[in-house]
């Protein structure tokens, strides 16, 4: 997009809860990006001048980084419950027929 770069990159569950850095490509190499706990999916970061240089002038543009959580989709027994564990821990109801639309259910079937 005119002397912007737009990028997409994911990231495991684990680095957006947790944080950490990741390595980008840019045009000039690699960077690192510093990913803050509790990044959401589709959260775009900026690099500064990282994108294409300005024709017949100074500077660069920027190159956006959006940021894709990738969830597990296969998940073992061991990580199944240590999941279920997390989610107690954050008192997430993660039983569907105890969610709005299970108890619905449970009161007229």
């Amino acid at each position: 997009e005119e002397n912007d770069i737009h990028i997409e990159t994911q990231i495991s569950v684990v680095k957006a809860i947790l944080g950490g850095e990741i390595k980008v490509p840019t045009l000039r190499g690699e960077a690192t990006l510093k990913i803050p706990n509790g990044t959401q999916s589709h959260t775009i970061f900026r690099l500064k001048n990282k994108g294409i240089k300005h024709l017949n002038s100074y500077g660069r543009g920027d190159q956006f980084v959006e940021i894709i959580v990738k969830v597990p989709e296969n998940l073992t027994k061991k990580q199944k419950e240590l999941i279920q564990e997390l989610g107690k821990e954050f008192k997430e109801n993660i039983n569907p027929s105890k969610t709005f639309f299970g108890k619905i259910k449970d009161v007229f079937l």
